[in-house]
């Protein structure tokens, strides 16, 4: 492989091709289906799905087959199949992952951006949903034609294209099970929706944590009454959803009480987090947009990493029942509604981390007041498997050609249900999961922004693990590796 033919041809094409596609993506407000409910009829949907298929009928990849498949009552898929490159590799697949639906607006955005308004400045594409995760599918078909480009063989490759990422993959299911027999038994599965510790080395996931929540409520009246006629005699809806929220969370520390939400960390873990401090130094924290005098939960730098990966945690994305300071009466509300997001340990299971939240917020409530949550999500998290040696090399070496530097393995703090899924359904396969996501990028956030040059060199990292995948094949190093290791495997960079 000349590697400097590959970095060119990707840059080349990111370029004159992809760059002006994710602009045009940035544009389509395609909400996830949970935060557009009418999202049929709006269309956004279905408009980014034609930009994706129009353009990967457009490239010139041989054998390439391009479909939109659509089950009833759900959200499409887009399914790519690309043709191994010659027979020796027989059935043995890559599948490469990512999705296309996106994170609402958030407020917040600097003045001259937005999340609809795509913006190029310097190497930065701002805009929602090109880090996350349109750039996939251009990305996934970019590494292809690059090996292609230098008549460089590799193995039968599937990319499969979601629609409701965000919403928790609910149909996802459906569509793998729909299409097992085209898919196959991949070996590898390549999924470009993770992040990045810096934009200097390429980073792979080992763990991704799970994620409960919903909407939680509580009443107290059946309208709202004159505060200073009530207080004192009625507890407040907020008061009481304080208290309740207190037997789930420590408020003075954030650590959740809860002793079966939380699960053992792996001694390979601890050890790898320590290595993520050492090389992250104070990027562990400082990524994010502090205000003066702000400073991070704890000083440890790899209790910091493991708080973000490891560690149950709580945040309240969103409230309702309270009217906007300009419109805040004296008056005693009938009721107060918050949004919990429960990230949870990659080891702990979903459901019962779910039923655990609801027995815990719902049991006994001060005063005999209303309660409700509505569960929307009770995902299990991830743990990567017993990784190959020829997969641990090719990713070396991969980072070594793309960045000049080694690569780093972390795991993420978000929730990617889809990898979970994969996991039980091919427990032979290898995993690679990487992603753009790196410091500032602010994915679901206000200023949400793709790192352009990190894209490239990601999808040349892609390139030379697929082309090193083909060759192990050949080498009958790719057949049921993760199911027949058994035991933990450190690998020869600390990815298990």
């Amino acid at each position: 492989m000349d590697n400097a033919r590959i970095d060119r041809y990707v840059s080349e094409k990111w370029d004159d091709d992809i760059v002006p596609q994710l602009v045009e993506y940035i544009r389509i407000p395609n909400k996830s289906p949970m935060f557009d409910a009418d999202w049929v009829a709006h269309g956004y949907m279905d408009a980014a799905v034609k930009l994706m298929e129009d353009w990967a009928r457009a490239q010139p990849i041989k054998g390439l087959q391009v479909e939109v498949v659509r089950l009833e009552g759900r959200t499409p898929l887009i399914y790519l199949e690309i043709p191994a490159t010659d027979a020796a590799t027989g059935e043995d697949t890559v599948l490469l992952y990512g999705h296309l639906d996106k994170q609402p607006e958030m407020t917040g955005w600097d003045d001259d951006l937005g999340p609809w308004t795509p913006v190029l400045r310097g190497d930065k594409l701002f805009g929602r949903g090109g880090a996350d995760d349109g750039y996939a599918i251009f990305g996934s078909l970019a590494a292809i034609q690059a090996l292609q480009d230098q008549g460089i063989p590799h193995a039968r490759c599937v990319v499969l294209i979601e629609a409701c990422e965000e919403s928790g993959s609910y149909d996802l299911p459906a569509y793998v099970d729909h299409l097992a027999a085209r898919i196959g038994k991949p070996s590898l599965v390549v999924c470009l929706d993770s992040g990045c510790g810096n934009y200097e080395q390429l980073w792979c996931t080992t763990s991704l944590r799970g994620l409960a929540g919903g909407n939680f409520s509580v009443k107290v009246f059946s309208e709202g009454v004159h505060s200073g006629d009530a207080s004192g005699i009625v507890p407040s809806s907020f008061r009481v959803l304080r208290q309740l929220l207190s037997r789930l969370e420590d408020e003075n520390t954030g650590r959740i009480k809860v002793d079966g939400l939380h699960a053992d960390i792996p001694a390979e873990r601890l050890e790898q987090a320590k290595k993520v401090a050492g090389v992250l130094g104070s990027a562990v924290y400082d990524k994010f947009p502090f205000l003066p005098g702000m400073r991070p939960m704890n000083d440890d730098l790899a209790e910091l990493v493991l708080n973000r990966t490891w560690r149950p945690a709580l945040s309240v994305p969103g409230v309702d029942g309270m009217p906007p300071l300009s419109s805040a009466g004296n008056v005693l509300r009938p009721h107060t509604a918050v949004k919990l997001s429960l990230r949870l340990p990659p080891t702990l299971d979903g459901k019962q981390a779910g039923e655990l939240l609801q027995e815990t917020l719902l049991r006994d409530p001060p005063c005999g007041a209303q309660v409700e949550l509505k569960l929307e999500k009770a995902s299990t998290g991830w743990n990567a498997p017993a990784q190959s040696p020829w997969l641990s090399r090719a990713i070396e070496d991969a980072s070594q050609a793309a960045f000049g530097k080694p690569a780093m393995y972390m795991g993420e703090g978000g929730t990617i249900p889809f990898m979970g899924m994969l996991g039980e359904k091919f427990p032979g396969a290898q995993f690679m999961i990487t992603g753009v996501l790196g410091p500032h990028s602010n994915a679901h956030g206000p200023n949400e922004f793709l790192h352009i040059p990190m894209g490239k060199r990601v999808t040349a990292c892609v390139a030379h693990v697929i082309a090193e995948h083909r060759a192990a094949s050949l080498r009958g190093e790719t057949t049921g590796v993760a199911a027949a290791a058994g035991g933990e495997h450190h690998g020869e960079h600390g990815c298990c």
